[in-house]
């Protein structure tokens, strides 16, 4: 188990305002949608959507909205989305790894790679990032949830491989495989997640500084905005000294 990291340079999120909200609601209906056409539309039977719905409801995503998602793909409503994953690299040589869930390729692949041009990135192929980090299971809870040590222990008896706090969160790190069973448990000591997530976590940091920092928020901020990507990982560290430079 380790301790307090810079975990929130590694994957960065904006700070949800209002005009964002109907955005991040549509990538999380559309998650949902995707979910319940692999498998059961029962998020008692499957556990991709019990996740998914999980993770719309730590958003405060109304259940409305929810239950709308699941009945469009019980009722083949809809378009039907292919998960298709980028690696590329941004400013500083940070790897960065782009999840998209899209109804067509070919659009997606030439908006992500212009996005990448623009942005002082260059989009690889696949393979030349994804070997620089492990596929984990990942759970975010808010500081609120407890101590450290309280939710070091939870994690411990859940069955969690690694947890990392700071001011802010706790991420408690397991294997891919056993990602619902221990966000079930952890469920019980803890109550319910912020978000719960198959994650792609850096086995080294790369650290990024000075005039790149600016360059690589701005390529991270226009992946986001797009509305096909679902998630950007990367493996960048930005010192708190530069990221209040980027915010002043």
């Amino acid at each position: 188990m380790a301790g307090h990291s810079k975990f929130k340079n590694i994957m960065h999120k904006k700070g949800r305002q209002d005009a964002a909200r109907s955005k991040l609601f549509s990538k999380l209906s559309r998650e949902i949608t995707v979910a319940a056409r692999h498998g059961l539309p029962d998020p008692a039977m499957n556990a991709r959507l019990r996740l998914a719905v999980a993770n719309a409801k730590g958003e405060s995503m109304p259940k409305d909205n929810i239950d709308r998602a699941i009945k469009k793909a019980s009722g083949g409503e809809g378009e039907t989305y292919e998960e298709i994953r980028y690696e590329g690299f941004g400013p500083g040589g940070s790897g960065l790894i782009v999840e998209v869930l899209t109804d067509n390729r070919n659009r997606a692949a030439s908006v992500v790679r212009t996005i990448f041009g623009k942005n002082g990135g260059a989009l690889g192929e696949s393979g030349t990032v994804a070997f620089m980090f492990d596929r984990v299971g990942q759970i975010i809870y808010p500081a609120a949830a407890g101590s450290e040590d309280k939710v070091m222990e939870a994690a411990i008896e859940a069955g969690a491989e690694d947890v990392e706090s700071d001011a802010d969160s706790h991420v408690i790190f397991t294997a891919f495989e056993e990602l619902s069973e221990v966000a079930q448990a952890l469920e019980g000591s803890l109550g319910a997640a912020k978000s719960t997530a198959i994650a792609w976590r850096p086995k080294t940091l790369t650290p990024v500084s000075g005039d790149q920092v600016a360059t690589l928020m701005r390529l991270l901020d226009a992946l986001e905005d797009e509305d096909d990507v679902q998630n950007v990982w990367g493996n960048y560290d930005i010192s708190d000294e530069d990221l209040e430079k980027l915010a002043g």
